[in-house]
């Protein structure tokens, strides 16, 4: 995950900033030297990387001119506050406020967690030998599979979400989302979405799910790639069908053989050589988990379709100004690329 300057409209006020720290204990003098960057890889959350006293520290802040429910800062520092106590792999939290007069917003401060993000970028940059992927996905799927095994209510989080019929509250709410958000006339949203209410299944486990689960959302501790050190991106973690986070998970799961179009549409170092199909990662998680999976068409086109409601809610915040961030302007051809990439699953009834 790459860190450089901050970007325009984006700046922390820092003399708060450290009168904050000092308050929190996080820093002895206000006087020392702040550096801040900002971490360019995300398209939600703004997270900064803090250099003070010989010491880094991560901010994670909502986006400028987003909607608070979907940006709860409170809600992902509870999340990881109680996952510490039961759960090795979240990084350490040290402070989050609500006060807006600190730097105009909410936010949190946690540790930052050594080791590599993954992204298509950076597996370019490294040119991770072939071999080097089965371990890589091996690590990775051990590691979602301990998460869907957290006992919640040891954590404290019993109350972080509604088992009771989760699939069904998903597949509306997210239709709903789409259409409050929807720019264009894509034909396959709504077949997609008509699809999913008719298909949802009515039964399911249940368990801690995460909603974001990717190679750049794990933190390999080093790149012998035998270990994750950490998860990162937790607002979106909930109580609910472990096999909606696998959906998610394979809906951003590029593979090689991929249209180029998807694979630039959605870039993940999954497309290089090495990387299991997305058939292979559900045996993967079957045979790790020990539980059988029926439906996978179902959770797969699930997980396209949140990807392009979420990328068609960035595009509609650009296309009416609150965001002039030049990644977001063709999110719009993003989501309506997920929602035929659906579409197709649904026709074909496979997955690959």
């Amino acid at each position: 995950m790459s860190n450089q300057q901050v970007r325009k409209g984006e700046e922390l006020n820092e003399q708060n900033l450290k009168q904050f720290l000092l308050e929190n204990e996080i820093i002895n003098d206000v006087k020392n030297d702040l550096g801040v960057k900002q971490f360019t890889h995300g398209f939600s959350n703004l997270t900064y990387l803090l250099s003070v006293e010989s010491k880094e520290y991560v901010l994670r802040r909502p986006p400028f001119g987003a909607i608070k429910r979907g940006h709860d800062m409170g809600r992902e520092y509870k999340v990881q506050s109680g996952l510490n106590s039961v759960f090795s792999k979240v990084p350490k939290m040290y402070a989050y406020t609500e006060d807006e007069n600190v730097i105009g917003s909410s936010f949190y401060i946690m540790e930052k967690v050594e080791g590599i993000i993954l992204s298509y970028q950076q597996a370019k940059k490294l040119n991770i030998p072939k071999e080097d992927f089965s371990t890589i996905s091996d690590s990775w799927m051990n590691t979602f599979v301990e998460l869907h095994q957290v006992d919640y209510n040891r954590a404290g989080l019993e109350d972080l979400g509604k088992p009771e019929g989760y699939v069904e509250r998903q597949v509306l709410n997210w239709g709903k989302q789409y259409l409050k958000a929807a720019t264009d006339d894509v034909p396959a949203a709504e077949k997609v979405m008509q699809w999913m209410q008719d298909n949802q299944p009515t039964e399911f486990d249940h368990s801690l799910i995460h909603n974001d689960y990717k190679y750049d959302n794990v933190v390999f501790a080093d790149d012998s790639w035998k270990e994750v050190s950490a998860i990162l991106d937790w607002e979106m973690a909930t109580l609910g069908d472990p096999l909606m986070d696998l959906g998610t998970s394979l809906g951003y799961w590029t593979m090689a053989s991929d249209h180029d179009f998807v694979k630039q549409g959605i870039p993940s170092p999954t497309v290089f050589e090495g990387n299991p199909s997305r058939s292979q990662v559900v045996e993967m998680y079957a045979q790790k988990s020990g539980k059988p999976i029926n439906n996978i068409v179902f959770y797969y086109v699930y997980g396209l379709f949140k990807i392009a409601v979420i990328a068609q809610q960035i595009y509609y915040r650009y296309k009416y100004g609150y965001t002039t961030d030049p990644r977001f302007a063709n999110l719009n051809k993003a989501a309506e690329l997920c929602c035929n990439l659906a579409l197709k699953s649904i026709q074909t009834n496979k997955i690959d």
